[in-house]
């Protein structure tokens, strides 16, 4: 279950800033991280405007600034559903007011250093247990190579590794995972790392 927690975690985190009225969240989903975008390693941030009624509610949803349609879709639809503490028009208060939200995808932003280091000591008999439930369609969002993706995409800066070059990685990786599976299988006390494709192994 751990694994399985591990793997659920999404980075969507965004703040609020209002030009001249304070206005109080009280519903605030956060946009649900496009499955195949994770998988892909496609991580990106939307700007979003969206005008907040004095009776709480969400009007005139506009995208700003997205890094790809998919984000944006799925920011619409999470603000869509969001809801403010109701006011009062009165003294001054506005009868609606206008905010812009920044949202960001990405992996768990949390991650910490040691990361790589789990994932050079990761035992294939750990990555069999984790999947001995999961059908084959399932193994690309396990722990180890949703972790594996994620240090890709955090641990290195565009000068050292190009984002046209990670995606390239990533997509390696994903197409290899019922191989690499299969070899952890029949090679429980090797190391997850030893199926990875070279290039990334160089990498961890």
């Amino acid at each position: 279950m751990r694994w399985f927690a591990l793997m659920l975690i999404l980075v969507v985190a965004g703040e609020i800033r209002a030009e001249e009225f304070f206005v109080i969240p009280e519903n605030n989903p956060k946009p649900i991280y496009p499955l195949a975008l994770q998988r892909a390693g496609i991580v990106g941030t939307v700007r979003v405007g969206f005008t907040v009624m004095a009776d709480g509610s969400i009007n005139k949803v506009r995208i700003v600034q997205s890094d790809h349609p998919d984000l944006a879709e799925a920011t619409r639809v999470a603000i869509a559903q969001w809801r403010f503490k109701p006011w009062t028009v009165d003294g001054g208060k506005p009868a609606e007011q206008e905010m812009v939200a920044p949202m960001v995808f990405g992996y768990d932003w949390d991650m910490t250093i040691d990361t790589n280091k789990w994932l050079n000591e990761l035992r294939c008999r750990d990555l069999n247990e984790a999947l001995v439930r999961s059908p084959e369609h399932g193994w690309t969002d396990s722990a180890a190579f949703y972790y594996t993706r994620a240090y890709l995409t955090k641990a290195f800066s565009s000068a050292m590794l190009s984002n046209e070059r990670r995606l390239e990685l990533i997509a390696q990786l994903n197409r290899k995972v019922p191989i690499i599976v299969r070899e952890c299988r029949n090679n429980p006390v090797s190391r997850y790392v030893r199926y990875l494709p070279q290039d990334i192994r160089k990498l961890l």
